[in-house]
C-alpha cells in the first residue's frame, strides 16, 4: 500500500526540514514541494559535503528518486536554472527526474523589483523579505493574472499577458515608486532563453504524482518555510506569502487529504526566526548569542543572522493542533550541550479570554511567556544515534516537548549529517 508522508515546519522556518525530507527519501519514490518559491533555503550534509537548495525538492541526493515541484510553487527561471547547472556540475543527474507543474506561477523580474522598492519604502516597517518577489508573484495568481510555465509553449500568448502585465507594473514603478520601467522586449527575450532549459519538464504533475501512488509507490511532501509564517494562520503581516500549514500540501500538489498517511511537523529543541515580527521567547542577551553561534544560525538563502530563544511549546502546540501533527521531529538537540539549565515557554500571559494565542502581530505587544526550567546536560549529545545514549535530561527534555505538544517524537536530530538522527518510528512504517 502506498503512503504520503507530509514534513511541515512548525516554527518560523530553518527548522531542518531538508535534511528530514533527505533522510526520509530513501522510502520515497518521488519527493514534491508544494508552496513557496526560491525564498527557502534547505541544507543536506551527506558524506561531509554541503548541498543547499532553495527550489529543488531535498530528495534530488537519492539518484532514483523523482522530484516533483507543484502547482502551488512560484518559480524563479534564475533560480532553478542555476540549481539544475551547479547540481548537475557536481555529477548529480536532474533533467531526467526533475518535473515542473504546468501551472506552476513564473516569477519575473517586475515582481521581484516590487518586492526591493516597497521594502526600501516601507523602511523600518519592513516585512523582511528575501526580496526575491516571491510575495509579488503570489499577488499576481490571486488577482488572476500569473503568466504560468504552461505559457512558456505558447510564446504569442506569453508575450500579449506580458505586455498587459507590464503596462501595470510600469505604471506603478513610474508613477508611485520613481523607478526606471522596465523593457517588455528585455524580458520577453531573457524569459524564453532560460525556458529552453526546463521546457521539457513541464507536465501535469497532478496527473503524475496519481500514477505514482496507483502503481503503490510512495510520496513525500515537502513544504518551505513554517507554519508560524503562514498567511492566514502566522503572526501577521510578517508572514510569508504563501499557505505553509496542511491545506497547502493538498492543494499545492492536488492529491486527496485520504492519500495522507503521517503529517511529520519538524521542530528545533529551541526557537529561531529570521526578519523582522514578534518574538515572545526571543533571548538577547548571551544566551542567545552562544545559542545562535553554535547551532551556525544564519540564514541558508538570504546568510542573515537568525534571532535565537527558548523553545515557545504555546505555538508548537497551536500548529500541532492546526495540522493534525501525527509526529515530531526535534532537530538541533545537540545545539544544547553543555547547559545547565534549560527553559520552555509553556503558557502566555496577557491575552484576552477569548484567546490562547495571538491573532496579529500587534497583539504580541502584551504577551508575557511563562516558563518551566529543566535541568540541563554536559554529556555530549553530538552525533548520537541511539536514544538510549542520549543523557538523561536531555531524554526528560524531549519527553517534556512531547507532553506539552501532545504528540509523540519520532525523530530527534543530533548533527547536521544526514545520518546524526534517532530514527523512533519512522512514518513509512
Amino acid at each position: 500500500m502506498s503512503k504520503s508522508v507530509v514534513v511541515l515546519g512548525t516554527q518560523w522556518g530553518d527548522e531542518g526540514k531538508g535534511k528530514i525530507v533527505d533522510l526520509l527519501t530513501e522510502s520515497a519514490s518521488a519527493v514534491v514541494r508544494f508552496q513557496g518559491g526560491n525564498n527557502a533555503g534547505h541544507t543536506l550534509v551527506v558524506n561531509n559535503k554541503k548541498t543547499i537548495l532553495h527550489l529543488i525538492p531535498s530528495g534530488i541526493l537519492r539518484r532514483n528518486v523523482k522530484c516533483i515541484i507543484g502547482n502551488g510553487v512560484v518559480v524563479s527561471l534564475d533560480g532553478i536554472c542555476k540549481e539544475i547547472n551547479e547540481l548537475e556540475k557536481s555529477g548529480l543527474s536532474v533533467l531526467d527526474r526533475l518535473y515542473l507543474g504546468s501551472a506552476c506561477p513564473l516569477i519575473l523580474p517586475y515582481h521581484s523589483l516590487l518586492d526591493e522598492v516597497r521594502e526600501k519604502r516601507l523602511g523600518e516597517n519592513k516585512i523582511g523579505t528575501t526580496g526575491r518577489g516571491i510575495g509579488p508573484a503570489y499577488e499576481d495568481k490571486i488577482a488572476r493574472r500569473s503568466i504560468r510555465l504552461s505559457d512558456l509553449n505558447r510564446e504569442s500568448l506569453f508575450r500579449e499577458k506580458l505586455e498587459k502585465n507590464l503596462e501595470l507594473y510600469n505604471f506603478m514603478f513610474n508613477k508611485f515608486f520613481g523607478v526606471k520601467r522596465i523593457e517588455l522586449s528585455q524580458v520577453y527575450n531573457d524569459t524564453l532563453e532560460k525556458a529552453q532549459l526546463i521546457k521539457p519538464l513541464i507536465t501535469d504533475t497532478v496527473s503524475l504524482l496519481h500514477q505514482i501512488l496507483d502503481i503503490g509507490g510512495n510520496l513525500l511532501l515537502e513544504g518551505a518555510q513554517g507554519c508560524l509564517l503562514d498567511v492566514d494562520h502566522g503572526t501577521y503581516p510578517y508572514v510569508t506569502s504563501s499557505n505553509t500549514t496542511i491545506g497547502a500540501a493538498m492543494s499545492g500538489t492536488g492529491i486527496s487529504p485520504f492519500d495522507l498517511t503521517g503529517i511529520v511537523g519538524i521542530t528545533k529543541a529551541y526557537t529561531t526566526r529570521v526578519g523582522n515580527g514578534s518574538f515572545p521567547t526571543e533571548l538577547d542577551d548571551d544566551i542567545g548569542a552562544h545559542i545562535a553561534k553554535k547551532g551556525a544560525e544564519f540564514g541558508a538563502t538570504t546568510g542573515r543572522a537568525r534571532r535565537c530563544g527558548w523553545l515557545d511549546a504555546v505555538a508548537l502546540r497551536r500548529v500541532c493542533r492546526m495540522n493534525g501533527i501525527t509526529s515530531l521531529c526535534v532537530t538541533k538537540l545537540d545545539v544544547l550541550d553543555g547547559m545547565t539549565q534549560i527553559k520552555v515557554c509553556t503558557k502566555y500571559r496577557g491575552l484576552e479570554e477569548s484567546s490562547d494565542f495571538p491573532q496579529d502581530a500587534e497583539d504580541y505587544d502584551d504577551v508575557i511567556p511563562e516558563y518551566e526550567e529543566l535541568d540541563g546536560w554536559t554529556a555530549p549529545t553530538s552525533g548520537l544515534r541511539d536514544f538510549e545514549q542520549l543523557p538523561s535530561q536531555a531524554r526528560l527534555y524531549l519527553q517534556k516537548i512531547s507532553e506539552l505538544a501532545e504528540v509523540e517524537i519520532s525523530l530527534v536530530s543530533t548533527g547536521p549529517e544526514r545520518d546524526d538522527t534517532i530514527i523512533l518510528n519512522s512514518p513509512f512504517k
